[in-house]
């Protein structure tokens, strides 16, 4: 048993375009550790993806072609069911529905869960179950309280793979929150030092 990962993704072709690159010894040897079979998710994968608020998913046309797509909300509106499963709502959008016309005719997708700001990228590959809103326990659990969007239906998502990438060329980028929260410190450190100073300006007799 070795990399699910590698197994899914390097394919014949990709495997020879290594291996003319210099690079396929190192991928041989990673495909062969019995230890990171890599299609159940641990405490490290469970965390990390119940902290995005957003990923991006790709699907594959009837025609053959990708398609990608972003997908958002609020933090954690992915849920992992368990260790093989994950779920999270189709909110209503532009009402295109590529991905979910994609879906019916192919349930394979790939996912990218970024964290710019730790520079971690963790990739996965499922395969989707539609859930209609009819299934009520399951909409129940991945509803978003106060969250503005509808949800149309779930996404069950069955982890086939997953890896972490390597950081390199992620670009730090950060949120408003996390904007925030670094003005808030220096806001209140600059508080304190203006209350400082006015003491010193106006000692008390």
């Amino acid at each position: 048993m070795g990399h699910k990962f590698a197994e899914l993704a390097f394919t014949e072709t990709v495997k020879s375009v290594q291996a003319a690159q210099g690079s396929r010894g190192s991928y041989s040897r990673m495909e062969e550790r019995p230890e990171d079979y890599n299609n159940v998710l641990g405490p490290n994968e469970t965390n990390f993806i119940s902290a995005r608020d957003s990923f991006y998913m790709a699907t594959v046309s009837e025609t053959g072609w990708p398609y990608v797509q972003h997908r958002g909300g609020p933090t954690g509106f992915v849920k992992v069911l368990d260790e093989k499963t994950i779920t999270l709502p189709d909110f209503r959008g532009n009402r295109q529905y590529v991905s979910v016309g994609n879906l019916m005719k192919d349930d394979r997708v790939s996912l990218f869960f970024m964290d710019y700001a730790n520079k971690t990228r963790l990739k996965l590959l499922g395969r989707v179950r539609i859930a209609d809103l009819d299934e009520v326990d399951l909409i129940a659990r991945i509803d978003v309280q106060n969250y503005r969007a509808r949800i149309e239906r779930a996404f069950v998502i069955t982890v086939e793979a997953f890896d972490w990438n390597c950081p390199q060329h992620i670009t730090e980028r950060y949120t408003l929150p996390d904007i925030e929260k670094s003005v808030s410190t220096l806001q209140n450190r600059i508080q304190e030092l203006e209350a400082q100073v006015s003491s010193l300006q106006n000692p008390q007799n």
